[in-house]
């Protein structure tokens, strides 16, 4: 399933990363790599905050659906 369909406050391992490879790219560069444990702090509307590698980061929906868990 995809990270836009996770809950608020579950950990969650990251199994694969979709899209093209700038995107793919851009994502490793943020921590989001396969085997990575990814929380959802909180959601808003199509943007949520997530914990990864000790760190906040914010995705838009388009960018939460290319990482699958």
């Amino acid at each position: 399933m995809s990270l836009i369909i996770a809950k608020e406050g579950n950990a969650y391992s990251i199994r694969k990363i979709t899209g093209n490879d700038e995107t793919k790219k851009f994502l490793s560069s943020l921590g989001f790599v396969v085997g990575e444990q990814v929380t959802i702090i909180s959601k808003n509307g199509e943007n949520m905050i997530v914990n990864i590698k000790d760190s906040r980061v914010a995705l838009g929906q388009s960018m939460a659906s290319r990482i699958m868990i």
